[in-house]
């Protein structure tokens, strides 16, 4: 025997566990930073009238309450949690599958592409449920909360009810999870040579910022698909809307631009998300001290992950 020690490959099932737990925190911090804004733009996509962030959201406190800030919350919480989980795994998976590589490699495109589907499976009735609760304050607050809600629906309209608009949800994971991973990997790359460029070798700022962009621009691309969601799913599922006629519904009461309704809120709850998100993920896979993880050491992604969690305090 040598005095040096062979470095043994890492089990797959340890690697899958990292994978899980670097998801799980995604989906827990990202849900708790980004709640409220989802509820302004729901309410944005949903209602009648136009109003600005401002306006929205103070009218929800000052009629409702500060806590209706955070209602439906349940169920994102925990489903977010699942398909973040689902997402990074899965992503994972079929990265390595398709040999992509780190930066602008089109096949980060079809890894994330591949994933709506069976991220819809789960996100369907999540964001049914909570697209329920978050329109229940302004019209017939039925609901006391998630679970009722989801009793309401399949006593009165069936189990099937609970996959009211998967179609649209599926075109718009898909179109979704490949965007945002794909600018995730070429802006992280880009980024990570520029601050080797400026003499710096920690990943404080290019994992959140690169994840805020990526977040930001998947909604920008995706929003209208998300607005037709929105407005499929909100509707009184005693009388539903199919995606044609919700278009339809839009444009003729609030142009074109319609489908961008509430559009501003989810852009910086993306940037704060997806930023916060992936800087989590970062955190709790380089907690593992996996040398697959190549780019920067462990200290810097803790160090991207602190300073980014206390921005998002702040904002």
């Amino acid at each position: 025997m040598t005095g040096s020690k062979e470095k043994n490959p890492q089990p797959v099932s340890l690697y899958l566990t990292q994978e899980a737990a670097g998801g799980l925190s995604a989906g827990v911090v990202g849900t708790v930073i980004g709640y409220p804004l989802d509820l302004i733009k729901t309410r944005m996509q949903t209602g009648s009238k136009s109003g600005g962030i401002l306006a929205t959201g103070t009218n929800i406190v000052r009629n409702e309450g500060m806590l209706a800030m955070y209602k439906g919350v349940g169920p994102p919480l925990l489903s977010l949690s699942i398909l973040n989980t689902l997402n990074f795994t899965a992503y994972s998976f079929f990265h390595s599958y398709f040999q992509a590589e780190r930066g602008w490699d089109y096949r980060n495109f079809l890894a994330g592409g591949v994933i709506g589907p069976f991220a819809s499976t789960v996100s369907t009735i999540e964001n049914l449920v909570k697209t329920q609760m978050q329109v229940d304050n302004v019209t017939r607050k039925q609901f006391r909360n998630s679970l009722d809600c989801v009793k309401q629906i399949t006593v009165q309209h069936g189990n099937k009810a609970l996959y009211t608009g998967h179609a649209i949800n599926t075109i718009r994971e898909s179109a979704f999870i490949s965007t945002y991973f794909f600018m995730y990997e070429g802006l992280r790359k880009h980024m990570i040579d520029f601050a080797g460029l400026m003499g710096s070798n920690s990943a404080a700022w290019p994992i959140p910022v690169a994840g805020g962009c990526a977040g930001a621009i998947a909604w920008t691309v995706s929003f209208p698909l998300d607005c037709i969601r929105a407005g499929v799913q909100g509707s009184d599922l005693s009388n539903k809307k199919g995606s044609f006629r919700v278009i339809q519904h839009l444009v003729s009461t609030k142009g074109v631009m319609g489908l961008y309704s509430g559009v501003a809120p989810s852009i910086i709850r993306a940037f704060l998300v997806s930023g916060s998100r992936f800087s989590a993920y970062e955190f709790a896979f380089g907690c593992f001290e996996v040398e697959e993880k190549e780019d920067f050491d462990n200290q810097g992604e803790m160090q991207a992950a602190l300073r980014f969690f206390s921005f998002s305090a702040m904002a």
